[in-house]
């Protein structure tokens, strides 16, 4: 079960890695973002393709074409029709059409002219040595493509003004050749792969990301943060229990957090870089992030069934010995405070059965400090800090252990002189 929608991978955190120049290559970025992948190996795999993008960052890190280019090349191959092609009848027509002719030229020119560009500037280069043998070899099949055109002598024909019909149909019968055996299909596959790493390995370098390590015992991130915040402030988890409860005021930053350390989550078993400097974390089999649950007039769910239905799938995966991640953000606030604090409470009882899972929840619940779990220190207790400063609040946004009793909403309702004037 993978259940991250709040985290709107496609709206917000898809942008920060796709920098391709065209929608093929963006489509093969939201490929990469779009589910976590199902072994810890293919993660590690992953990682590796992204380090080898890394370091070859000095090579390709100017790496750029035109779009235009690539979408009058990419449109000819894919209308290309190999079997209209014999050597006399094409000769005849290039001869003979203007039109003909000086289209297919146009078109090559472009093709050569971006293939020579991409391959002696870029994938003749590469040092293959630091990647992943798989992906090492499909580097080499996508540099052995660009070679088999033998680019440098039709762009040195092109340079000296010597481009000739019999360039053009030498070069129409190698993409026939090419588009027969299915070779196309391959290349632009490879390509657009190539270029979506490159992309996503890019943003990785930009934003100082890190690869998490992956060890089924310890769960710890450093200096993790929202990616999307201008001057974001870093904090440091580390989980000693499975069952961790966030507390703080409102406004405090508890669901900006709950989404950081989410991402971290759901990034790393994407194999990608993650908003830390440092992350441990294990290999999660289904993650779940209910954050901001709202009605949802389409399912006919309230908010509070939205959060049960949550909860129980959760449990059903847990309950399957499945690894689990969850995240459950005010829970059970669409209920009255009653019966939130007596489900809050069995919930938490019952999460701490599943200590190879991990939990974090946030809640306004002061009182669940007194549960036994909470007292003995079975389930984690953090807080985000937030100080009084001339009655008014200061939010810090610094994670803190222990818990937070402090009721903002009472200060600020006083703060603006509401009570007064409700007396009046």
């Amino acid at each position: 079960m993978i259940n991250t929608a709040d985290l709107h991978i496609e709206e917000e955190v898809l942008p920060l890695f796709d920098a391709t120049f065209n929608y093929h290559s963006g489509q093969a970025v939201r490929d990469i973002l779009s589910k976590p992948l199902s072994s810890v190996t293919e993660i590690l795999n992953r990682q590796h393709i992204l380090q080898g993008f890394a370091g070859n960052h000095a090579l390709l890190k100017d790496y750029s074409f035109s779009r235009f280019n690539l979408a009058e090349i990419y449109d000819f191959m894919e209308t290309f029709a190999a079997g209209e092609l014999s050597g006399r009848k094409l000769r005849w027509k290039l001869t003979f059409s203007d039109k003909e002719r000086q289209q297919k030229r146009g078109r090559l020119i472009l093709l050569i002219r971006l293939f020579y560009k991409i391959h002696t500037s870029y994938t003749s280069k590469i040092d293959t040595s630091l990647f992943p043998a798989g992906y090492a070899a499909e580097l080499v099949q996508l540099n052995a493509f660009f070679s088999d055109f033998g680019l440098e002598r039709y762009e040195t024909a092109f340079k000296k003004n010597k481009f000739r019909i019999s360039h053009i149909i030498e070069l129409l019968q190698i993409i026939a050749e090419k588009v027969t055996r299915g070779q196309f299909a391959a290349f632009w596959s490879r390509w657009f792969l190539f270029e979506a790493y490159l992309s996503v390995s890019n943003a990785i370098i930009k934003n100082n990301f890190v690869f998490p390590v992956f060890n089924d015992q310890h769960f710890s991130l450093e200096g993790t943060y929202h990616p999307f915040l201008k001057n974001p402030v870093k904090n440091d988890i580390t989980a000693s229990s499975n069952v961790i409860l966030l507390t703080g005021p409102n406004m405090s930053g508890k669901s900006t957090l709950l989404k950081a350390v989410s991402l971290c989550i759901y990034l790393g078993h994407t194999g990608i870089g993650v908003p830390a400097s440092k992350a441990t974390i294990p290999f999660y089999d289904t993650i779940s992030v209910a954050i901001n649950l709202t009605d949802s007039i389409v399912s006919g769910y309230s908010h509070f069934m939205s959060e049960i239905v949550t909860l129980k799938n959760v449990l059903t995966e847990a309950r399957g010995n499945q690894r689990c991640f969850a995240v459950f953000d005010e829970l059970f606030r669409g209920t009255n405070i009653e019966d939130a604090l007596e489900i809050s409470t069995a919930t938490i009882k019952g999460l701490c059965n599943f200590p190879r899972s991990l939990f974090f929840i946030s809640t306004h619940l002061h009182q669940l400090k007194e549960i036994e779990e909470v007292q003995t220190k079975k389930v984690t207790t953090l807080y985000i800090d937030c100080e009084l400063k001339n009655d008014t609040p200061v939010f810090t946004y610094k994670l803190k252990e222990g818990w937070s009793d402090m009721k903002v909403g009472r200060i600020l309702f006083e703060k603006e002189g509401l009570n007064k004037m409700l007396r009046s």
